[in-house]
Order: C-alpha cells, then structure tokens, then sequence
C-alpha cells in the first residue's frame, strides 16, 4: 500500500471521527509545524487532540467489552462532544432525547406479505417458520389487558412457541375477569370493617337530618353484619337515644344464600319472597329484624329500641355505656346467685316470644345474649319466625338445646334438659323416651299443623305502619 493511499484513508477515518469544526481547517490543524499566536486557537487544538484520543480509547474499550456478545453495551453517551462540533456534520448519530428508537437493540419481527411467504427456491420463507412465529407471538403480547405485565419480550429477541402464547393469553383473560370480580366487590358490598359508598352515603343523610349527631366507629363484625356506634339526635321532634347502634347487613349474597328458608316459609313475607332478586332479600332481612324487635319490645322483652330502618341500615339503641358494649352471656363471669337468675329470665323471654309474640328466636345462645344493668337482653332476631313456619318447633327445640347446655355447664343445678324445656316453653307435652322419638314427634305436629294452614288458606300478616320505617 502507498503512502498517499495510506494518508488518504487516515484522512476519511479522521473526517468520520471528527467533524469539521467552524472556523478551523482540521487538516491544517493536523499537519506538523503548524505556528500560530493565537491563544484560542491553541486551545482549541489541544482539545480537539484530546478529544480524538479520549474518543479512541472509548471505542477500544467498547469493542474489547462487547466482544461476540449478541446483547452489546454502548458508550455513546459518555463520548466526547467538541463545543465547536458542526452539526450538520452529525447525520449518522442518534439523538438519545428526541428519539425512543435504540440504533442498538433488535428491530421488530418482520411481516410476511400477503402472498404468505418470502424469498425463492430452497430459501423460501413461509409464515409458519418457528422463528417469525415465535416473535410474532411476542409482538402480540402488547395487546394483553394493561394490568397484565409482559414485559420487553421484543428487545430481547424472544420467541414464543403457540402453546406458550395461548397460556399466557388465557392467563391474561382470567386475571382481567378476576381484577373486574374484586373491583366490583369492592363497589357494591361491604367490608369486614368499613362500609361501601352508597351505605356512606346514606349514613351521611342520617347526619344531616339530624336523626344522629356523629358516628364514631365499629364495634362489632360478624358474617352479615357490621355494627357501628353513634350518638343520637331527634326525629320528627322525637328525641333518639342517646347512644345508638346502626347495624349494617353486608350487601354480599354469600351469607344469604342458605337463609331463604326463614323467609320464603314466613307468611309476613312469603308473597314479596322471590329468588330472582337476592338483594332485595337482604332487605327483607332487616326489615324482619325490625318487625321482630318491634314485637318484643311491645310485650316487655329487653330488646334494643329500634329507630329507623334505610334499606339495609338498622339503627337502634345501644346496649352499652359509655361506647363500651354490654359483654355477650358467654364472655360475662356471674356468680353462682346471678347465673340462676339469668337462667330463669330466659326461661320467661322464651315463653313471652312463644306465647305473646308467636315468635321463634331460631338462633338463641349464649353468643346472641347481652348481660347489661344485671339482667339478659336478645339480640340478632333477623332468623325469628312465626309460630307458623313449617320448621318452627325444630328451630325452638334447637333453641332448647342451645340454652339448655350453656347453664349446665355453668353450674345452674336448675337447669332443665333440652326436652324438659322445650315442653315448658311450648306447653306440647311431649313425652316421648329419647331424642329421636322426640324429634319424629315434632315433625308429625308440624306436618300436621302446615296441612292444616293449606286448607284454611289462612297467613298471617302484619301491619307496616306499626314501626318507624322509612326508606
């Protein structure tokens, strides 16, 4: 090689790696022997030297690093830029602030024309080759719902096989499902201790009607319910507790699914009852509890007071001081004196529900029993059904059996058997020797008495004006 070509070709690398640079001829700063008295333009070629072997030894570094690795590293950014850098020399570079393309990472997979394939002879390419099918699969992973992360698959090169893909795409589709299932959850129901915005909403009413003062947080939660404490305003001039529960069902369906049967079978309801609208039973649920407090509290059986009933919201009076709860008959420890008066009062609530309210608590227990100012209040009658209801004596004796447990383990030598009880609260007579006989017996009188309700035609009702409902 000649020393003129050998010049030449330095001289193009050099006009690549270093532009030209306004008001300086690059070459003639090059060449040796070159005098000058003026200051800047010595420093400006003394920069650009040290610019040209600064850039050298980046690009040395690059390549040493890089090497034969598919995924290369880049030090364009860390590159020496000259103040006085023409540029309109600088097409070929990549402006890393106005652009999103990498010049360094893989391009997207390409497309197959509409005629399905590409090229001639034995290197022909159809759009079933592996390869574009697998890149191909990875481009369409974008179009997966935005809460399903997929990650770069393009920029590093990836291919997916079909099976891979439909796996992915199936995930993406049932975790779209799941995260709309949870959102609208979250919309129309309850939590464990909060509330939803329409039950907010309705709370806020109360507020500003001046039916509740303040509502100052939870005190309970339970299955179907959560109860909140509140202090009490007025109502159509008509002071309201001072202290208040508000208990509110939740407005999920999963506790209500196996709890038609104390509806559809009660005569108050059995004509509104109907399964093609289930929230609707959950208000028929509060308004039951309603109506059965309202009985009790008419023949003298401490109940809480209720105030109002909005829907699926019940605010009644506290059972409690202080916004301290009154504890549940289990957790209270009572004297041996106490427990047997305790014992007998529920006696004469069962009889007073039985006899004067034609009622059946359905769910009486030591859990369903406040102990407050030295006697026992009922709560939770949402279950209570008529005397009436096909399966009301198997609930009572059920009752009977709940009851009469309790206070023998608590000591009450009084206590009677389940039997024992269930004849002095229902006054049937019952006298049969064991537990199933005694439980066929209760199945032939209720039989009996549902035939005998079929043919007189006769359901009870009750009147909606005797509560203050207002919806």
């Amino acid at each position: 090689m000649s020393e003129e070509l050998a010049k030449e070709l330095q001289q193009q690398e050099d006009d690549v790696t270093f532009p030209r640079i306004i008001g300086i001829d690059a070459a003639a700063l090059k060449e040796e022997g070159t005098a000058t008295s003026s200051d800047l333009l010595l420093a400006q070629m003394l920069q650009m030297e040290f610019d040209r072997e600064y850039d050298a030894q980046l690009r040395r570094e690059e390549n040493k690093l890089n090497g034969d690795s598919k995924v290369s590293i880049s030090y364009e950014n860390y590159r020496m830029v000259h103040p006085f850098e023409d540029s309109e020399s600088s097409e070929d570079e990549v402006d890393w602030q106005d652009t999103r393309h990498d010049p360094y990472g893989p391009d997207k997979p390409s497309t197959i024309p509409r005629r399905g394939f590409v090229g001639k002879g034995k290197e022909i390419t159809t759009k079933h080759d592996e390869v574009m099918c697998g890149r191909r699969n990875t481009a369409r992973m974008e179009n997966f719902a935005p809460e399903f992360q997929v990650g770069d698959g393009i920029g590093m090169d990836l291919k997916l096989s079909n099976r891979v893909f439909n796996a992915l795409k199936q995930h993406s589709y049932s975790e779209q499902r799941r995260s709309a299932k949870v959102h609208e959850k979250k919309e129309h129901s309850t939590s464990d201790q909060a509330v939803d915005a329409k039950t907010r909403l309705l709370l806020y009413k109360m507020v500003n009607a001046g039916i509740l003062e303040s509502i100052n947080g939870c005190i309970s939660t339970g299955k179907e319910s959560v109860v909140l404490h509140a202090n009490g305003g007025s109502i159509n001039e008509k002071m309201v507790p001072t202290e208040c529960a508000i208990k509110v069902f939740k407005t999920t369906l999963n506790e209500f699914k196996n709890r038609d049967k104390y509806i559809k079978d009660d005569y108050r309801f059995k004509d509104r009852f109907s399964k093609l609208y289930p929230r609707k039973i959950i208000h028929m649920w509060v308004e039951k509890e309603m109506h059965n407090l309202t009985r009790m509290q008419k023949v003298g059986i401490p109940c809480p007071e209720v105030v109002i009933l909005k829907k699926h919201i019940l605010v009644m009076s506290f059972i409690g001081q202080d916004h301290v709860p009154a504890p549940k008959l289990k957790d209270v420890k009572l004297s041996t004196d106490d427990m047997k008066r305790a014992y007998y009062q529920v006696l004469h609530m069962m009889q007073q529900l039985y006899t004067e309210c034609k009622l059946v608590h359905a769910d009486l227990s030591a859990y369903n029993m406040l102990w407050h100012m030295g006697k026992v209040w009922l709560i939770d009658v949402s279950q209570s059904v008529e005397l009436t209801h096909p399966h009301g004596l198997e609930f009572l004796f059920r009752d009977c059996q709940n009851v009469s447990r309790f206070f023998q383990k608590s000591g009450v030598a009084d206590a009677m058997g389940e039997r024992e009880l269930f004849n002095a609260v229902s006054g049937l007579g019952i006298t049969a020797d064991n537990e199933v006989d005694f439980v066929a017996e209760i199945e032939a009188l209720e039989k009996m008495n549902e035939d005998h309700v079929q043919r007189r035609g006769k359901h009870r009702t009750i009147s909606y004006d005797e509560s203050p409902t207002d919806d």
